[in-house]
């Protein structure tokens, strides 16, 4: 499971309550669960606090503001990429101007993106050695 120490949760809670415009729009529409998806909100990982993830697909979605075009966050957002690339998860990114003319299209994005994911922790149902010579899997 991906979470995060007491602090970082402590501050998704807060960033909960003070969620963008961007971001409560499409909460809207993810917290129904499209395409039988599960989603989270605002969701503790590490030292990184997520704006949404699907834990069953493993991809972290996060809505960039006109911040994100700074260097300095651009760097950040590749050092939270790569962490998230080690814990097994790809990173799906959205500009925040995307989200309002387009709601219907980001989420049709979001839903395929995570439907078409592979989930790793789902790659190897079978458990128990492996089965002999001859015999059917």
């Amino acid at each position: 499971m991906l979470t995060g120490s007491a602090p970082i949760i402590g501050r998704a809670r807060t960033l909960r309550r003070e969620m963008s415009l961007p971001e409560v729009l499409l909460w809207r529409e993810l917290r129904k669960r499209p395409a039988g998806l599960k989603f989270r909100r605002q969701h503790p990982a590490g030292p990184f606090v997520l704006d949404f993830v699907c834990l069953s697909s493993r991809v972290a979605i996060e809505i960039d503001g006109q911040m994100h075009d700074a260097a300095s966050a651009q760097f950040r957002d590749e050092v939270r990429d790569e962490w998230l690339a080690d814990q097994g998860f790809s990173t799906l990114r959205i500009a925040a101007r995307d989200v309002f003319p387009n709601l219907e299209g980001v989420l049709k994005l979001v839903t395929s993106r995570c439907s078409s994911e592979q989930p790793l922790h789902h790659a190897a149902t079978r458990r128990g050695p492996p089965p002999r010579t001859g015999e059917d899997t």
